[in-house]
């Protein structure tokens, strides 16, 4: 049984482990080995009991779990460059490999859009590396290609594109479309 809820400070290890697990399985053939390998769950928690504190607006988390357990979680806030049109974006979306293809990235998703909007949000960004194939699941929930730019993961350069949707009320639409699918 899946049970979605906000994240607590006591979550970031458990935050942190799926992240560096789901990082690693979906980078391996998209990042060199180095700029793998530098991603620690030690390294995570840090980060991720950093956001924990920060005040629920500013940066929220929803986890989604399983049996207790933490398998996926989805962050973000405001839009950080700027320079798109765009007030919200997703940092950091992740699920367990195992845990992948069931609906649950949708789930994470609807429950994030609607706290983003509860929160004064209108508009959702979010950047993928463009090599990665799950940028298919923004598209076909409506996102709109925005741009693409080099970014540096540890010692390597590599492209990633940004994707918008200008509204949430239409990414929950059809969000709450593709999961009656």
């Amino acid at each position: 049984m899946y049970q979605i809820r906000k994240a607590r400070p006591e979550d970031a290890k458990a935050i942190a482990e799926v992240h560096v697990q789901s990082w690693k399985a979906t980078y391996h053939e998209l990042l060199d080995e180095q700029d793998i390998s530098n991603t620690t769950i030690e390294h995570r928690q840090i980060l991720w009991e950093t956001v924990l504190k920060l005040p629920r607006k500013q940066q929220p988390v929803t986890v989604i779990e399983e049996n207790g357990s933490i398998v996926g979680f989805i962050s973000g806030g405001k839009e950080r460059t700027d320079r798109f049109g765009y007030d919200g974006e997703i940092y950091a979306i992740y699920l367990l490999p195992t845990h992948q293809r069931k609906g649950l990235g949708k789930q994470l998703l609807t429950a994030f859009t609607e706290e983003m909007k509860e929160l004064g949000y209108r508009s959702l960004l979010v950047w993928v590396l463009t090599k990665n194939p799950t940028h298919q699941f923004y598209l076909q929930l409506g996102a709109q290609r925005i741009e693409q730019e080099q970014t540096t993961i540890g010692q390597g350069t590599y492209q990633e594109t940004a994707y918008g949707f200008n509204s949430l009320d239409s990414l929950i639409a059809a969000l709450m479309m593709k999961q009656r699918q």
